[in-house]
């Protein structure tokens, strides 16, 4: 466990800015940051950090809380984890014992995974520097590609041993389970015997890393002699709970920070190009590994940058692969450039054939835009007219899906003129195809929509079947909350979470005589429990009695208290209704005194009150319109007689913040 001293140290040194950086693009806007939200498609930038506050809220989905909070939900990280990441950045000593194998075998999979990987990933360095194998085969073989000693380290590159079950036997010696073994894909086990084999064995590694920097997967490539005859040149780790290959792009660990420097990236396919191009200064490069682009490789990059250069060399293979997901690219608003290399070069031959300024001032002057690039790839000596059509046609169905209205009508003008056509033609072209995707994407919201909506019906269907109300709750129908109790509870929570530890009456005798201040959490609290109050949420009960016991501690801040707590529900809420405080114009924020809260807090309390009696006086009538359908007079005369006793207390409440009622 992490003490709360040391726990304090950690959120004292934090900077959210610092932090959130590491995952997300931000822009300065006035005391405020602003990115694209990392938890949802976000298209306009809609995450606000705040520096001052020290946390982070997207007005759109309504993720945010402070740094760990962010860390937990990013990276899927526990509470602990998140704390040892911010002492690891900050340089924060944690004291903390190893923990027993039972503490281990309890870890859940997704740690251990990234346990085991990390060993793995130290076995492969330490057995490519120090075994006599890995630096006359591995080492030698990267050396021979004109890799540099720093480099190598710093891609963290490995090697693996031919035998077939050298690490597993050391992962086994070291206490590392079977299971996560084989889930990682490290190993895997014969079919025939059930013995467990390596994966890797006698390939040079290339780990991967998440944006975090953790190892979630590793290639491996067969050295050069080997490669004849061999159907598999590359092997990758299989998907898992902590690798998924759609959503990881290799190299971008390292290469965020010069993404976001440059406002720029450069795709490559292969390890060795992102590698060679690293070695050369140009860092702002990352590589899909062969495969199509998948749309959350694109929204990874997009976060860092909207300028992307496709580059790879000039052979068929080359210009297909620069083909692939470009309409993806270009849908989700980024600028696509297509820099196809010299027949016989791919970016990791060319980048060592010339300096990082030469190899800068080549793509400066050649790349090109990739809706010409597509347009002159298939248009050029293209004379037959139905093959021109169907071309022209697959030019104006890329240009369609670009969301920047002006890009987009700057483009089919361009291609108006290069195919001598009437622009009209492409522009009602493109908005069929438009009118088309529009379609197709109501339709399937709508089916998405009815799925929800039937398994929210069993959910409920189930939730009744299971559910034993009370005969009060049941009675006067407590279960449901409308609009207007719903805002009046909203308000409470936001005072609590603002204000709570605000002292609002001073010197209160106590039964035994003893004087004491009260908060406006402790008020809220005591009040509630005069009558068994309760907000319709847990977790609003939940906060009230936190902030209501956290009073008592001098140092309490609620404000501070629930952006940093670790439970992300409360934390989200303390975020949102925090920065929705923070925005406020300095001019028209009102220190408000301790007369002033006392009124707001009694103020609320009292509608509070009020909603709940309405809520109980509408059940009654309803109760009262079924007994006298049911003919029972006795049972009507009961709840008339509770009905005016409700509406009577309703009103003497009212009276007290100027509300009438009529009936």
């Amino acid at each position: 466990m992490i003490d709360r001293v040391t726990i304090d140290k950690i959120m004292d040194a934090t900077n959210i800015v610092d932090v959130v950086s590491e995952f997300v693009t931000l822009k300065k806007t006035g005391v405020n940051y602003k990115g694209l939200c990392p938890f949802h498609d976000d298209k306009t930038p809609s995450f606000i950090v705040s520096p001052a506050k020290g946390i982070c809220h997207c007005f759109a989905c309504g993720k945010g809380g402070n740094a760990v909070n962010f860390l937990m939900e990013h990276e899927q990280m526990t509470y602990p984890d998140a704390l040892r990441w911010l002492a690891k950045k900050y340089n924060i000593q944690i004291a903390e014992r190893e923990l027993t194998a039972e503490e281990q075998q309890a870890a859940n999979d997704r740690e251990s995974m990234f346990l085991i990987n990390e060993w793995a990933r130290d076995h492969f360095q330490h057995t490519l520097w120090n075994h006599p194998d890995g630096r006359a085969l591995g080492l030698q073989y990267f050396r021979s590609r004109g890799f540099r000693d720093d480099i190598i380290k710093k891609f963290q590159l490995g090697f693996a041993l031919q035998q077939r079950t050298s690490l597993s036997k050391a992962a086994l010696e070291k206490g590392y389970k079977e299971e996560y073994l084989v889930k990682t894909g490290l190993c895997y086990l014969r079919e025939q015997t059930g013995e467990l084999i390596d994966r890797y064995s006698g390939r040079i590694i290339f780990p991967w890393f998440s944006i975090s920097g953790k190892v979630n997967a590793f290639g491996g490539r067969v050295l050069d002699s080997r490669t004849k005859g061999v159907q598999q040149k590359y092997v990758n780790s299989p998907e898992s709970e902590i690798y998924h290959k759609e959503r990881e792009l290799y190299g971008l660990f390292q290469a965020k920070r010069a993404i976001a420097k440059d406002d720029h990236v450069y795709l490559v396919e292969g390890y060795t190009d992102v590698i060679s191009m690293h070695q050369n200064g140009i860092e702002n490069v990352v590589a899909n590994s062969g495969t199509a682009l998948s749309i959350h490789q694109v929204r990874q990059l997009r976060r860092f940058t909207q300028n992307i250069t496709l580059l790879y060399d000039g052979d068929e293979a080359g210009i297909k692969a620069a083909m692939r997901g470009t309409d993806m690219l270009l849908q989700e608003g980024m600028n696509v450039k297509v820099l196809l290399l010299p027949d016989g070069d791919d970016p990791d031959s060319f980048s060592r054939k010339h300096s990082e300024e030469e190899f800068r001032k080549y793509v400066e002057e050649h790349q090109t835009d990739f809706i010409i690039f597509k347009t002159r790839l298939l248009l050029d000596g293209v004379n037959d007219p139905i093959k021109r059509s169907e071309a022209i046609s697959n030019i104006v169905r890329s240009v369609s899906v670009i969301p920047d209205q002006i890009k987009r009508d700057t483009y089919l003008r361009e291609c108006a003129q290069r195919f001598q056509m009437n622009e009209q033609t492409l522009i009602n072209t493109a908005n069929q195809f438009i009118s088309g995707d529009i379609e197709n994407q109501q339709k399937e919201t709508e089916r998405l929509m009815r799925r929800e909506a039937e398994a929210a019906q069993q959910n409920a269907a189930h939730a009744t079947a299971n559910q034993q109300p009370s005969a009060s709750t049941e009675a006067i129908g407590l279960h449901s909350i409308d609009e207007q109790t719903a805002k009046v509870e909203q308000m409470l929570i936001e005072l609590i979470i603002q204000h709570g530890n605000a002292i609002i009456l001073r010197d209160v005798e106590t039964e035994d005589g003893n004087l004491i201040n009260l908060t406006v959490a402790q008020y809220i609290d005591y009040d509630f429990a005069q009558d068994d109050l309760h907000f319709s949420l847990p977790l609003y009960d939940s906060i009230l009695h936190e902030a209501a016991a956290k009073s008592a501690d001098e140092d309490f801040r609620a404000d501070q208290y629930f952006t940093s707590h670790p439970d992300l529900a409360v934390s989200r809420i303390a975020s949102q209704m925090a920065m929705g405080h923070y925005h406020l114009s300095k001019s028209l924020e009102m220190k408000i005194d301790e007369r002033m809260l006392l009124q707001k807090t009694n103020h609320l309390i009292v509608d509070f009150r009020i909603d709940i009696k309405s809520r109980l006086i509408t059940a009654l009538r309803l109760q009262i319109a079924e007994a006298i359908k049911a003919s029972d007079m006795t049972k009507v005369k009961e709840l008339m007689k509770e009905l005016i006793d409700a509406q009577k207390l309703r009103d003497t409440i009212a009276v007290k913040v100027g509300r009438t009622f009529r009936g």
